[in-house]
């Protein structure tokens, strides 16, 4: 048995959970979102709450894989409720001299230092903001329910320019620490 998939997940108030043929919906004020949950892997929703069980009659022979999938299913359904009542939230940090980011609508118009600009076509799932500010690095703040998906998007993004250790320009999330190198001046001493 899993630990994570033993912890029960309590419903918050607005939000409903309803399971039909192995999928489980979530309602909330921020959208709505499903998941399919594997046949080995039993669904009680019951007082506010709902519990993850191991099916032992599945035919599922690894029991390794069973306890897996009561951890993942567990944490899938968590981020589901999470997402529908109060959503996620990512922010993206562009460092270097000339790298801008702006949008309109669901599209982003990057431009990071190539000889021409990168437009993205975000999900309609997502909501998106940029920010420039003087003297400030430009910010991509981005909001979703789906937590998957908002990492998905993030990890596309982040691709365009990776953060390189040198200078430590390129496109980071708020708050990550690059690892930084000293050149090959450092090395000669």
């Amino acid at each position: 048995m899993s630990r994570i998939g033993k912890l029960p997940i309590s419903i918050p108030t607005g939000v409903t959970v309803t399971l039909k043929d192995n999928v489980v919906t979530v309602k909330g004020p921020k959208g709505e979102l499903s998941q399919f949950v594997d046949p080995s892997i039993n669904v009680a929703i019951e007082d506010g709450h709902v519990m993850l069980t191991e099916n032992e009659n599945a035919m599922l022979d690894n029991v390794k894989q069973r306890h897996a999938f009561h951890g993942l299913y567990r944490s899938l359904v968590n981020n589901m409720v999470i997402g529908v009542s109060e959503g996620y939230k990512k922010e993206l940090e562009l460092v270097g001299v000339g790298y801008r980011a702006s949008n309109n609508g669901n599209i982003i118009d990057f431009a990071l230092g190539y000889t021409h600009n990168i437009f993205m076509q975000l999900p309609p799932e997502i909501k998106v903001e940029t920010k420039s500010e003087r003297n400030k690095n430009p910010l991509i703040i981005l909001e979703s329910c789906d937590k998957q998906l908002l990492g998905q998007v993030c990890s596309k993004i982040r691709s365009f320019r990776k953060p390189e250790p040198y200078k430590g320009k390129g496109i980071k999330f708020v708050g990550e620490e690059i690892r930084r190198k000293s050149g090959k001046s450092a090395g000669a001493k």
